[in-house]
């Protein structure tokens, strides 16, 4: 029980420093945003080279959509 008091007092004094390195919300939904593009840049690329058929359509019609997410994310960022 002790241990477990001692930890708590120690994660509630932060450093300045871990206090800059925090995320807050908009560094995640910018981290988001990121990772939305280039896996709809991948979803893209994929349909276009990887899949010759009517998956190539739909790979790349998934990779729009992430697109299209990565823009909302963006949005928010600010507002939420």
């Amino acid at each position: 029980m002790l241990f477990l008091f001692k930890t708590t007092i120690f994660a509630f004094q932060l450093t300045k420093k871990e206090k800059i390195m925090a995320m807050n919300k908009n560094t995640v939904l910018a981290w988001a945003t990121i990772l939305m593009i280039i896996m709809g840049v991948v979803l893209i690329l994929m349909g276009a080279y990887r899949y010759d058929d009517v998956a190539g359509w739909g790979f790349a019609t998934v990779g729009i959509g992430f697109f299209a997410i990565a823009w909302v994310f963006n949005a928010l960022k600010g507002r939420v």
